[in-house]
């Protein structure tokens, strides 16, 4: 199977973002890939928080949404990308929204850890997501799972996921550029794919607010596909034999001691 990454620079115009995602998606899909996958705020984005993500906020049932299904079920492929989701509230959810080809949602996830760090606070403005079980889908045989951005800091997110039988992650982000953030990007995506024995196909925004390397990781941490600095799209292939060879060399899953209980208190002190 063939997964797609597509970066580009989402703007304050949510059509104009559509149409850039049905450009890129076409070229994917005339590749072969079975997904494409695209940034955190892909519906909506200014560089700095506030006012007009509310205002211009969309329901799942919205615009951005249809135009995703329509997207997919033109192209026959599933795209995922990220929604700036009303919520009737002075907030908004910061959502990521999987598309099938039949052109309905098949899974929705909404970002867990907000990005109150390194000088910004996502909080004032996002709703966090609730914990609950993760939502996942089928493609080509493989287990299909979602987490968001700052979400990659914090490994017992991608653990639920594993654990609920993912195989390949899909990370849309918004990586904000800054002071050694191009290695924490490469090293986080890396380090989940190798601990998890799992592909991640991570999709940023392009530079000047991102820091775009878009990339397919395999299960032994190596960058199979990736983009630069400029928007397109790179594919990876995800195979079985890769994933079960990988993890009859280091089946540091079944070796594991620990486990993640969703839910569990966050001891401080």
């Amino acid at each position: 199977m063939l997964v797609a990454v597509g970066q580009f620079a989402p703007g304050a115009d949510p059509e104009a973002n559509l149409a850039e995602i049905e450009r890129l998606a076409e070229r994917a899909a005339a590749r072969g890939a079975a997904i494409a996958v695209f940034p955190e705020y892909s519906s909506f984005f200014e560089p700095d928080l506030g006012p007009r993500y509310v205002e211009l906020a969309q329901p799942l049932d919205g615009p951005f949404v249809t135009g995703l299904g329509r997207i997919a079920a033109r192209l026959g492929i599933h795209v995922v990308a990220g929604l700036v989701q009303s919520t009737g509230t002075d907030r908004f959810s910061n959502t990521l929204v999987a598309v099938a080809p039949t052109g309905s949602v098949v899974a929705t996830y909404r970002k867990l850890h907000l990005y109150d760090a390194f000088g910004s606070t996502e909080s004032d403005w996002v709703v966090p997501g609730d914990i609950e079980a993760p939502e996942t889908f089928e493609v080509g045989g493989f287990i299909v799972g979602l987490q968001t951005c700052y979400d990659i800091r914090f490994p017992e997110v991608t653990r639920t996921l594993v654990d609920a039988g993912v195989e390949v992650v899909l990370l849309p982000a918004e990586w904000v550029r800054g002071p050694l953030k191009e290695h924490h990007w490469r090293t986080l995506v890396t380090a989940r794919a190798i601990e998890n024995t799992v592909y991640i196909a991570a999709a940023d925004h392009v530079p000047p607010v991102g820091v775009g390397n878009s990339m397919v990781v395999d299960p032994f941490g190596v960058e199979i596909a990736a983009i630069g600095d400029e928007a397109g799209i790179a594919l990876g292939e995800v195979t079985r034999a890769r994933i079960d060879g990988v993890r009859r060399v280091n089946p540091a899953l079944a070796l594991r001691r620990f486990r993640v209980a969703e839910g569990a208190p966050v001891v401080t002190g």
